[in-house]
């Protein structure tokens, strides 16, 4: 895959609560690239929030919509992607994302995840009896598709302005 690539967009992945929102708007504006979020994006365009979409028509519908996401952004440049947390694991998505970005996976510890997303109420795969063994599960599932990212980076003591220097000087020597 490596040789056709065209890497013009940057692609924030990793799980929830890792800073892809925070690092990515700081990218954007340091490199002056537009800033899209996936899961925003995919709200505007089904008219209904992720929650409302995972309890009316199921993850599966939601991961359709992720994959329609991919294939959309193909023709975007300068373009600043963050993406939901399992929008890179399935290998069709990561593929084609990879085809038009450098893929950067921000990482954190399961404490820290749990720490930084315990008051939020707006993350349905943590809707569950123990969020937290949730969270070291799906770490876990995701750790494949994770480790295809272009660069792996740890945000934990990291401030989202070092995390996106470092993602900014890496993008820049790309070919």
């Amino acid at each position: 895959m490596g040789d056709n690539r065209q890497i013009r967009n940057i692609a924030l992945t990793g799980f929830m609560g890792c800073g892809k929102s925070a690092v990515g708007r700081v990218v954007a504006r340091v490199a002056g690239f537009e800033y899209i979020d996936t899961d925003q994006f995919i709200e505007e365009h089904v008219g209904m929030s992720i929650p409302r979409i995972f309890e009316e028509h199921g993850e599966e519908t939601f991961r359709r919509y992720e994959r329609e996401v991919v294939v959309r952004l193909a023709e975007r440049e300068n373009t600043v992607i963050s993406t939901g947390g399992g929008l890179l694991v399935g290998a069709e998505n990561m593929d084609t994302m990879k085809q038009y970005a450098m893929v950067f996976c921000l990482w954190a510890s399961p404490e820290t995840i749990w720490r930084r997303v315990k008051g939020q109420s707006h993350r349905p795969l943590l809707n569950t009896d123990n969020p937290r063994q949730r969270i070291i599960d799906l770490l876990e599932e995701r750790k494949p598709a994770y480790g295809r990212s272009d660069m792996l980076i740890n945000t934990e003591y990291r401030s989202a302005k070092d995390v996106a220097n470092l993602i900014l000087s890496q993008f820049r020597k790309a070919p």
